[in-house]
């Protein structure tokens, strides 16, 4: 399937829709929400009622660190790679694909995306608020890593 138009008969050709803001907005809400679901209890069991006070200056130590920073990283590199969305971008019907060949991206595209995030959200998340104006619904994420969101097939 081709995300770019290709000259050529339009019924031979797959109807491509891109996923806008809102949705894409309720998925990352729905994927925040399983995180915190994980995480919470986890750190909770490790560090106690101490944890809000020790988080205050930082991480509590080292399984913080690795619970709220590396294991989610993680996870949405890993579910983007084996299925093509995290469990929020399932929940609303959508999935990553490569700009170029509707495919789902190679593991270095998807972690140059996730990089790409910081680029998106440092200025006053502005890279995430273009989703709602850009012609093809990429956020400056999607962009600097070649993917666009899309419905299901």
């Amino acid at each position: 399937m081709a995300i770019l138009p290709v000259a050529g008969d339009a019924a031979v050709q797959p109807r491509v829709v891109y996923v806008g803001f809102w949705r894409r907005l309720l998925a990352a809400i729905i994927d925040w929400l399983i995180v915190a679901v994980v995480t919470v209890p986890l750190l909770a069991a490790i560090y106690g009622r101490e944890y809000g006070a020790l988080a205050r200056e930082g991480y509590a130590g080292f399984w913080d660190f690795v619970i709220q920073a590396l294991l989610p990283v993680l996870g949405v590199i890993l579910f983007w790679r084996y299925y093509g969305a995290t469990p929020g971008k399932m929940a609303v019907g959508a999935k990553i694909a490569d700009t170029g060949s509707g495919e789902r991206p190679r593991i270095a595209r998807l972690v140059v995306r996730f990089v790409a995030y910081l680029v998106s959200a440092l200025p006053l998340f502005l890279g995430f608020i273009w989703i709602a104006f850009d012609r093809r619904k990429q956020g400056w994420h999607d962009k600097i890593a070649g993917t666009v969101v899309i419905d299901e097939d």
